[in-house]
């Protein structure tokens, strides 16, 4: 990530704007400060560090709030640069040019912008971990009415299959690296069409690993219409056996089961497999009917709150770094930063397999989320109604 370090800060007089970016609030930690930064209607926090021992200051971009193009962290370490310090002794802002460095419209951002392009979308295909993307690659084209979303951990993948598609001219692929669980607990009901998931790592040893579980198929069963299918090809049978033995917890279901089947596509893990004659085995499941939409009513517990000068001080004296488990949730109190008269407080929380990191600031006015809210997944409601709790528990 771009930074830089230097031997003098000077004064940093607030709110400050030049060549269109704006520094508006500072929030001081306790080795670390905080800057609020907006370019282009985005805001992310610069992070200023001293370095005690080596009498230098880094200045960088703080992770969890970095913006959508790299380019605006780039330019905003610029300006503070060369405004607000003197004798710089290293830096590393220049681009890498072995990565797209142009955003392509085939790769979302983030869940909201996955949301807002599926708006008014009649069919929709999912496939969970794509890898080489040829079989994802060979929907899009056997299927230019459908949207192809496909889901990747991998970075360099998803930048791979996205200049596979803009060369042959694919517009109907939506690519991001997102955990597959995550993105449908947040779709809509009965939206999806199918659901691939081609040979995923088996975790024959771990299966707690595996994106198989009873809150996945309750999920894909959620958001697939009552035609809907989701299809498992795998070369591991005990993958297979453990994924039918979880959708059989449905009291209606449709499974139907192939083995050795020819394709008119082939992964390169397949075409692994073939070579060493190992079984390959199909499991599509569907007839799960209709679902009930999401509840959007429902409100984060901390929205309503609200604490005086005496609580917020209790709260800055009994905070600590501390983690709270709940059977499908967690909760971690990470650093607390003072913002003139409030607090701000960074926290992870919510589902184990895809954490959240935001940051929450608390004053007599009321406590909210600085930047976006998160989603209303149901490990992140109990996750913050956790939070309520203890933040309580800190006043008395």
């Amino acid at each position: 990530m771009p930074n830089f370090k230097c031997k003098t800060l000077k004064e940093i007089q607030l709110p400050f704007e030049k060549e269109g970016v704006e520094f508006l609030w500072m929030a001081k930690g306790e080795n670390v400060d905080l800057l609020f930064t907006r370019i282009e209607q985005e805001n992310f926090f610069l992070q200023i560090k001293k370095d005690v021992k080596n009498h230098t200051w880094l200045i960088k971009g703080e992770k969890h709030t970095k913006p959508s193009q790299i380019g605006y962290l780039q330019k905003a370490l610029l300006v503070f640069k060369e405004n607000f310090t003197q004798d710089v002794v290293c830096e590393a802002v220049a681009l890498k040019h072995t990565r797209l460095i142009q955003k392509t419209p085939l790769i979302a951002n983030d869940l909201k912008e996955i949301l807002e392009q599926i708006q008014d979308k009649k069919q929709i295909y999912i496939e969970i971990g794509f890898g080489s993307g040829r079989h994802l690659l060979y929907q899009a084209r056997q299927n230019p009415g459908v949207l192809i979303i496909g889901i990747e951990i991998y970075t360099p993948a998803l930048e791979q299959v996205a200049k596979l598609a803009l060369s042959e001219k694919l517009n109907n692929i939506l690519l991001i690296e997102t955990d597959a669980r995550l993105l449908l607990s947040v779709l809509e009901s009965n939206l999806v069409d199918k659901i691939f998931l081609h040979f995923p790592v088996p975790w024959d040893k771990k299966p707690h690993r595996r994106v198989v579980g009873i809150n996945f198929a309750n999920e894909c069963a959620r958001v697939l219409k009552e035609s809907g299918q989701f299809e498992l090809r795998t070369d591991s049978f005990l993958y297979f056996d453990f994924t039918l033995e979880t959708f059989l917890n449905f009291s209606h279901l449709k499974a139907l089961i192939k083995k050795n089947e020819n394709l008119e596509i082939s992964s390169k893990y397949e075409d692994r497999w073939k070579r060493q004659n190992k079984d390959i085995y199909d499991l599509i499941i569907s007839g799960f009917g209709w679902s009930e939409a999401l509840n959007k009513d429902q409100k984060f517990a901390i929205e309503e709150l609200c604490f005086d000068s005496k609580e917020l001080k209790s709260i800055e004296e009994k905070f600590k770094n501390e983690v709270f488990k709940g059977e499908d949730f967690f909760l971690h109190f990470e650093k607390m930063y003072l913002k003139d008269e409030s607090l701000l407080i960074k926290i992870a929380f919510g589902a184990f397999y895809k954490p959240e990191h935001m940051y929450i600031n608390l004053s007599c006015n009321g406590v909210n989320f600085v930047f976006d809210k998160p989603f209303k997944t149901k490990e992140n409601l109990k996750a913050i109604e956790k939070l309520r709790e203890i933040l309580y528990s800190y006043t008395k």
